[in-house]
């Protein structure tokens, strides 16, 4: 495949390898968001559990779309049915899934570099392109490979990177991409280990950042040349908007509070100087959620309707969010599933969750890791 760069972070690649090689080789499961070990439950101060509003939730039997996977860590659907693109954390390969329920593979992304947390990360689709965030030698990046065929028949072309030298590490790389309702490329990138890294506006770990698909700095960012959006922030790895325009993001927290967080532009959320909420006093936004460590580890999340719907890896369930009523939520199939990474909407009026069972840190059973649909109504 031919690769061509677009635009490289210089300030912050050079440092990105040996960042990389220090935590790899001292970080343990007990380091990272994804083993924390158990804490004590508890519940976000003033945070009602039991939402008042209408909203969705599942309703019915669950069914495997797909089993079978090797850690997987993002999926796309590419049409109104079951078609869909996987990405592999460890493998580096996409898959295709096919509306019968087979998968092959779309090709390999050259060049990924696997440990820990790292590897080939979020999928993005946007104009017949797919866009892929993962890890190399220097750092993470995020490229957009052309995407031929059609179902059935997908196959990766040429890639472009459009951004690369990010921080990377064994841990908190970020590593969610989306397209935004402004059609901008938005990108978690986490602090890689380095929580002051995440108040430096100079330095894009601990960031949301938001780009043109050329991976260009857009009219409206909040900071002169920069990709930057908003500041402060641990590692996100969900986001999602709502009807209305309002970005969700869900972030892992460290020892003590997970977060729901509502995205405004050019906004600090925080870290390292506060985790969850109390620092509107010190001109930080406060999550409009908060969850003990030990009973979320918020990983993927998507908005159908009204609902905000958030993958939970250490809490082993779905949280279900009430759009118009965040502070409040009900989870679902807390332990049934083991855990799970990342949700999306599927056809027919379903939920859609992926479980990550097989990448080191779960227990897996057969048939994991798996793609498990889920009818939804309104309650």
């Amino acid at each position: 495949m031919h690769a061509t760069t677009r635009r490289t972070w210089t300030t912050i690649g050079a440092v990105a390898v040996s960042a990389m090689a220090l935590v790899l080789s001292g970080c343990t499961d007990a380091d990272t968001d994804e083993g924390t070990p158990p804490t004590p439950s508890r519940s976000a101060p003033g945070a009602s559990t039991t939402p008042s509003v209408a909203a969705l939730a599942p309703d019915g039997e669950t069914s495997d779309v797909v089993t079978d996977l090797e850690a997987p860590w993002s999926v796309v659907r590419t049409g109104d049915g079951r078609d869909a693109l996987v990405s592999e954390r460890d493998s580096a390969r996409v898959l295709e899934l096919t509306d019968d329920g087979t998968t092959r593979v779309v090709g390999t992304v050259p060049g990924v570099r696997h440990g820990g947390e790292g590897g080939l990360l979020g999928l993005a689709l946007h104009d017949g392109d797919l866009f892929v965030y993962s890890t190399a030698e220097d750092g993470n990046r995020i490229q957009r490979f052309d995407l031929t065929g059609g179902p059935g028949s997908y196959e990766l072309g040429d890639a472009t990177t459009i951004l690369d030298g990010l921080p990377a590490s064994g841990i908190h790389n970020g590593g969610r991409i989306a397209f935004g309702p402004d059609g901008m490329l938005y990108a978690s990138v986490g602090d890689a280990g380095n929580g002051q890294d995440a108040q430096d506006r100079d330095s894009l770990a601990g960031k949301i950042l938001r780009m043109t698909a050329e991976g260009d700095v857009p009219a409206g960012n909040p900071f002169r040349d920069s990709l930057v959006w908003t500041t402060g922030h641990r590692n996100v790895q969900g986001m999602g908007w709502a009807a209305d325009g309002t970005m969700f993001a869900a972030e892992f927290g460290q020892n003590t509070w997970d977060e729901l967080n509502v995205v405004e532009k050019g906004s600090d959320y925080g870290w390292p100087e506060v985790e969850g909420k109390g620092g509107t006093d010190r001109g930080f936004v406060d999550p409009v959620q908060q969850w003990a460590t030990s009973d979320a580890s918020p990983s993927g999340l998507t908005v159908i309707g009204d609902t905000v719907f958030v993958a939970n890896l250490q809490g082993e369930s779905v949280r279900a969010v009430p759009v118009s009523e965040p502070s409040t939520s009900r989870v679902y199939f807390g332990g049934d599933f083991g855990r799970i990474r990342s949700v999306l909407e599927g056809p027919d009026g379903a939920l859609w969750f992926v479980t990550n069972n097989t990448d080191g840190r779960g227990d897996p059973s057969d048939g994991d890791d798996r793609i498990v649909s889920v009818p939804l109504t309104e309650r």
